[in-house]
């Protein structure tokens, strides 16, 4: 379990096949803070998705990426030298700075514009159809690992449904959300607490007509 308070920039530091069919990945990052209590088995979220360390070296730790992850996720895409967002498991006596964050990713988005304001930049990401129904204005959404607040959102059934949010300098400067480029592609993870009311609703609903 995360919170999606980034707490370092990382580097690729080495991308290898992994497996019998060569299917998944062997990832190894450069993280400093992240790698320097890590022991075998721990998590780390990379842009989002929850990792495992199966191994360590100095400053880096080395990770399995499954097909599984690969097909939901934007991690295909990195190379060496690619920067990601790091962070470590959540202790159960800390602070939740942002919410409430699984590190599995529903799905991935598109940046469509960024639009530069007086000490913020808003940013409008692409919205999967079958996630619009979880992301609604001013409540939690991970975009790269990023716990953020959405600050508006397209209407249900739009042409071209999307969603924005609003960073402030901290943001930008701690994250690779500061350099995404137009076009570029992320992980989206939604607020977990919806889907379960969603499922709630459905399983009810069925059990009533019954």
């Amino acid at each position: 379990m995360f919170t999606g308070i980034v707490e370092e920039l990382g580097k690729v530091v080495s991308i290898e096949p992994a497996g019998a069919t060569g299917e998944s990945l062997l990832l190894t990052l450069r993280g400093p803070l992240v790698s320097s209590d890590a022991g075998h088995g721990d998590s780390i979220s990379v842009n989002g998705v929850c990792l495992t360390v199966v191994g360590r070296g100095e400053d880096t730790f080395t990770a399995d990426v499954m097909k599984e992850s690969l097909d939901r996720s934007s991690l295909g895409g990195l190379s060496v030298g690619s920067e990601v967002n790091l962070e470590r498991a959540a202790r159960v006596d800390g602070r939740l700075g942002g919410h409430i964050v699984q590190g599995h990713v529903d799905g991935t988005s598109r940046l469509l514009s960024r639009n530069p304001g007086d000490n913020w930049d808003v940013l409008r990401f692409s919205l999967p159809a079958e996630l619009s129904p979880y992301v609604v204005e001013k409540g939690s959404i991970t975009v790269d690992g990023t716990s953020l607040t959405v600050s508006a959102v397209s209407a249900p059934g739009a042409d071209e449904e999307f969603f924005e949010v609003s960073l402030i300098p901290e943001t930008l400067r701690a994250t690779t959300l500061g350099g995404l480029p137009t076009g570029a592609t992320v992980n989206i993870e939604v607020d977990v607490v919806a889907k379960y009311v969603e499922r709630i609703a459905s399983v009810a609903a069925i059990r009533s007509r019954a």
